[in-house]
């Protein structure tokens, strides 16, 4: 395994964050999602978890606090998904995004993915002040202002919503960071949600360890 990773995370109130290190047994382009992951993107599907309103509501209570609005386009993450698996246009992407998507629409809770190869130490989490990021190919950009954020040496490059383009996985990612963003009223459940998302992943063949974290000052 390789060095730890320490993430230094600023003081808040609504935050109840899990994170954890992946360590693939190959590239991911080499990898693929076993039927049974696949399977877990169906809104029916049997989870150990399971959403409910008042989860989502604290979710979005979460991203409110730092002056985000999250509505419209700008609405979490896992509403997203429960949106696509309602319409049945919740496809497989690969191994590392299904078993995160799995973990999020059943949990609730928004699940972030960063490729450690293209993020830049040190890396800390607090709310964004005014800045954009590029979010996929397209080229199509969100303002993160307010809003609460995986930063890197670099600047914002994940959260809630959207994480950024630069720093996502691709068909060479071998070490991801996940980062469950969960809400201090249900703090077992990002806890459960991050230990579903490893068993997944050790499951494929991957080696997980723990993150550090630090609180701010």
């Amino acid at each position: 395994m390789s060095e730890p990773v320490e993430i230094v995370v600023a003081s808040h109130p609504r935050l109840a964050l899990a994170a954890f290190v992946a360590e693939l047994p190959r590239p991911l382009g080499e990898l693929s999602s076993p039927p049974e992951l696949v399977a877990g993107l169906a809104l029916d599907h049997p989870a150990p978890l399971a959403r409910d309103e008042a989860t989502r509501s604290a979710v979005r209570e979460l991203l409110r606090y730092g002056g985000y609005k999250p509505t419209g386009r700008g609405k979490p993450a896992s509403e997203y998904l429960v949106r696509a698996a309602t319409e049945g246009a919740l496809a497989t992407i690969n191994l590392v995004v299904d078993a995160c998507n799995v973990v999020s629409l059943h949990s609730a809770l928004p699940i972030s993915v960063v490729d450690l190869g293209r993020a830049q130490a040190p890396l800390s989490v607090a709310v964004a002040r005014a800045v954009s990021y590029i979010f996929n190919a397209s080229g199509q950009e969100i303002d993160v202002e307010g809003l609460l954020c995986l930063h890197d040496a670099d600047g914002p490059c994940a959260n809630a919503v959207k994480d950024s383009q630069r720093t996502k996985t691709n068909a060479e990612t071998r070490r991801v960071l996940a980062i469950v963003w969960g809400v201090a009223s249900e703090p077992s459940r990002s806890a459960r949600a991050s230990a579903w998302y490893r068993e997944l992943l050790e499951r494929a063949g991957a080696a997980t360890s723990d993150v550090v974290v630090r609180t701010a000052g």
